[in-house]
């Protein structure tokens, strides 16, 4: 009898060790894992997008990964999307510059023109229904006179402007290397392959259960739809608004068309391309081709936001447009551009969660 309470007496203290060094293994790998990501906060947006785009791409990543021309070559497959994803963001941004610069000698030009001579006030503010002597006035004193004399230039101060261009600067550099660090990792995701894949699927089952696989691959799927709607919606808006533009004689309309197809990825926010484009032909003088851009602007959007891309992001996921809605403006106010992508995944969660409690 002795020895066997001193056996379950010993039993017990094993037991007890041994979940006090799973206890503190637990521990140890958490603040290994929170030192890792704190060390390496920096790129952890690069990561973020490389696995997002990598989401986005990796159906055609495996249809090209089973071609003859690149089966059992992954790093020359990686190379080639890697490049091709790169070129795809570095040439429109080429365009815009290579345009800009064209133009900077003439915008320099009216800049010297403006601060010596002002702004002549359109003819147009003198039409306006009501109003028009409040804002005539304010024209006249603030921007029809010489702009280096002028009350509202004098508030920006120039240490202010060389504050601000500085910023803008170290801004534009961080998103450069940003940039470079996501096609790197991009890279080495794509040459990973297929392999990658399933280790993750594996470990995920493996963490987290058959349950757990099946709702990262749903967030997985919520990421590729999301950024199809997003692209897929922003470039015909783009494409549709940028033939509106040349036929209705607005300069510049590929420029426009590519802003516009930018500015469309973002919800609700194509308007303020096109109905800028739309102001100016109506300070021109050209009401029809003005009334023609806007009422053409708003039917596009109208359709694309209410129809096309609900149904392009929540289609696969099966979200109801308020919660594609609530999950993109929501995300993007919270983690920034990253969380238009993010945000429908969480939505996502919410529906599955929700969906499996119910039948519980």
């Amino acid at each position: 009898m002795a020895i066997s309470t001193r056996t379950d007496n010993t039993s017990d203290t094993a037991d007890r060790t041994r979940k006090m060094q799973r206890a503190a293994s637990a521990v140890l790998y958490t603040v290994l894992v929170l030192v890792a990501l704190y060390t390496a906060r920096t790129f952890i947006p690069a990561v973020v997008w490389a696995v997002v785009i990598a989401i986005a791409l990796w159906p055609a990543f495996g249809w090209l990964e089973r071609r003859p021309v690149f089966r059992q070559r992954n790093t020359l497959l990686a190379v080639v999307l890697t490049l091709a994803i790169g070129l795809l963001f570095v040439v429109p941004f080429a365009i815009v510059a290579a345009q800009t610069a064209d133009e900077a000698h003439d915008m320099m030009q009216w800049l010297h023109d403006v601060l010596r001579n002002g702004i002549p006030m359109p003819a147009l503010i003198g039409r306006l229904p009501t109003g028009s002597q409040q804002v005539a006035h304010w024209w006249q004193a603030n921007l029809a006179t010489p702009l280096e004399s002028s009350p509202a230039v004098k508030s920006l101060h120039s240490a202010t402007f060389v504050a601000m261009t500085r910023h803008f600067g170290g801004r534009v550099v961080h998103g450069f290397v940003i940039f470079g660090f996501m096609l790197m990792t991009l890279f080495f995701i794509f040459q990973a392959g297929a392999k990658l894949g399933r280790q993750l699927v594996a470990g995920s089952r493996r963490a987290f259960g058959a349950d757990g696989a099946a709702l990262i691959q749903r967030m997985a799927d919520s990421v590729r739809s999301t950024v199809v709607g997003l692209v897929v919606v922003g470039l015909g808006e783009g494409a549709l608004l940028g033939i509106a533009y040349g036929v209705t004689g607005v300069p510049h309309a590929t420029l426009l068309g590519m802003l516009t197809a930018v500015a469309a990825m973002l919800p609700f926010c194509a308007p303020i391309v096109f109905l800028g484009s739309a102001l100016w032909l109506v300070a021109q003088g050209s009401m029809i081709a003005a009334a023609g851009v806007a009422i053409f602007g708003l039917i596009v959007v109208f359709i694309s936001e209410h129809f096309v891309r609900p149904v392009l992001i929540g289609g696969s996921t099966r979200l109801p447009f308020l919660l594609v809605l609530f999950g993109i403006l929501g995300g993007a106010e919270t983690f920034g551009l990253l969380g238009l992508f993010i945000g429908p995944a969480l939505m996502t969660i919410l529906v599955v969660l929700w969906t499996d409690w119910m039948r519980a």
